[in-house]
């Protein structure tokens, strides 16, 4: 069975009802559950790759030492609760919130859900790579149930990691972090933007690779790479056998002869033999309005896409192994400020006209696709994310590991 983040949540909430009340006993409302406890996670500008977040990761993992050494958290039981649920469970949510820091010892030990314990759920949820609601919802209740040995190998691990970057970066670089789906514009050692991405799938791998981005091509044309047509086109026509001609998709002979998907044995492999190209067009185009080229012997590369809806998911597992990037105007802004003539109105011009071009970098900027599981800010916020794809060793976390992205009519995107 294939399960969906959203679909996990509503089944987890269901089964953790199963153990108390149905949504847990509501308070009463005439109390101040507001308060000023607000907690506000500024948006640091350390990179994940930087020596900054090396000697934060190092201090993390003392910390995360002396939490085990002293016994660690307990498996929390609880129904999904919010602001003003009354339940047993809340005191200790409340305590495993202190034990890593999302909450001040001094705020009480309440059985109320209030804003207090609200605003420490969202800097959890936050520090996971998940929404920020303050619902103590399914995804967020299995990931405080990770051990805290767990978390603690993870840091270990990515303190190694880290560590293979220590090098120079060069001045001005990319950052791909798999795992947390995000992309990092990096100046100077500070953080110039951000990026939510979509990345590849737990059967179709994002590599962990060093490369360049040479140029952006905007309008591009679309081939479909021979794994896809394999894996996925072929039973597609099977299914919708329009598929080709509504989402304009061209199929030609190794001699460049167009021919049409009705002489095409879709029974058969006969499809492998030809070449697949989507005709330009940022609404329909598998690339959106733009390509971001990084040559490398995997062949994938960054873009742009027509289904920006995933960029609000939490779990963003959804390629073929290329990067979808959210806001690609402003990240191929950023990679373009250096070459002459590609200021933003040029950028614009070249998306309103919808042409074929292509704008070499004068400069080639590095970008590294990296795999860090776990990483701390230099001031002591530690991060942790899924191990979508199993290398940390520890066996899946328990969010990770019960989620699947939902077959999609996405399914031929890189």
């Amino acid at each position: 069975m294939i399960i969906s983040r959203r679909a996990l949540l509503c089944t987890a909430a269901t089964a953790f009802a199963a153990s108390g009340p149905a949504f847990a006993q509501q308070a009463e409302w005439a109390q101040n559950y507001d308060g000023s406890a607000r907690v506000r996670i500024p948006r640091s500008l350390t990179p994940v790759l930087s020596p900054q977040a090396l000697q934060g990761t190092e201090e993390a993992v003392a910390r995360y030492r002396d939490i085990v050494a002293r016994g660690g958290w307990a498996d929390l039981q609880a129904p999904q609760m919010r602001v003003g649920t009354r339940h047993p469970a809340v005191q200790a949510l409340r305590q495993r919130l202190i034990v890593e820091g999302d909450l001040d010892p001094s705020v009480g030990s309440s059985p109320i859900y209030d804003s207090y314990v609200e605003a420490g759920v969202r800097r959890f949820q936050s520090r996971h790579g998940l929404g920020a609601t303050g619902v103590l919802n399914g995804a967020t209740l299995a990931a405080m149930n990770v051990p805290a040995e767990t978390r603690l190998r993870q840091l270990e691990l990515n303190v190694v990691r880290l560590r293979s970057y220590s090098g120079n970066l060069g001045h001005r670089y990319v950052i791909v972090n798999i795992p947390a789906a995000l992309v990092e514009t990096v100046e100077g050692g500070q953080v110039v933007t951000r990026h939510a991405a979509g990345v590849g799938k737990i059967d179709r791998q994002s590599p962990i690779m060093n490369a360049k981005v040479v140029a952006i091509n905007f309008n591009p044309y679309w081939t479909v790479p021979a794994s896809i047509i394999k894996k996925d086109l072929i039973p597609k026509m099977r299914k919708e056998p329009s598929y080709l001609t509504d989402n304009k998709i061209r199929i030609f002979t190794k001699s460049g002869q167009e021919i049409r998907p009705e002489a095409v044995n879709w029974n058969s492999d006969e499809a492998t033999q030809y070449m697949f190209r989507q005709d330009p067009g940022g609404d329909t185009n598998s690339m959106g309005f733009v390509r971001i080229n990084i040559p490398n012997p995997h062949g994938v590369y960054m873009h742009d896409t027509p289904s920006k809806g995933i960029f609000g998911d939490d779990f963003r597992f959804v390629s073929s192994g290329c990067v979808r990037v959210q806001n690609v105007r402003d990240y191929i802004t950023w990679l373009l400020r250096e070459t002459p003539g590609w200021d933003r109105n040029r950028i614009e011009e070249v998306f309103a006209a919808g042409s074929r071009t292509d704008a070499p970098l004068a400069q080639p900027v590095p970008v590294y696709w990296t795999y860090i599981t776990a990483w701390a800010q230099p001031d002591g916020l530690v991060q942790f994310r899924d191990d979508i794809y199993n290398k940390d060793g520890l066996g899946r976390v328990p969010v990770a590991a019960r989620q699947q992205v939902e077959p999609e009519n996405e399914a031929l995107m890189n």
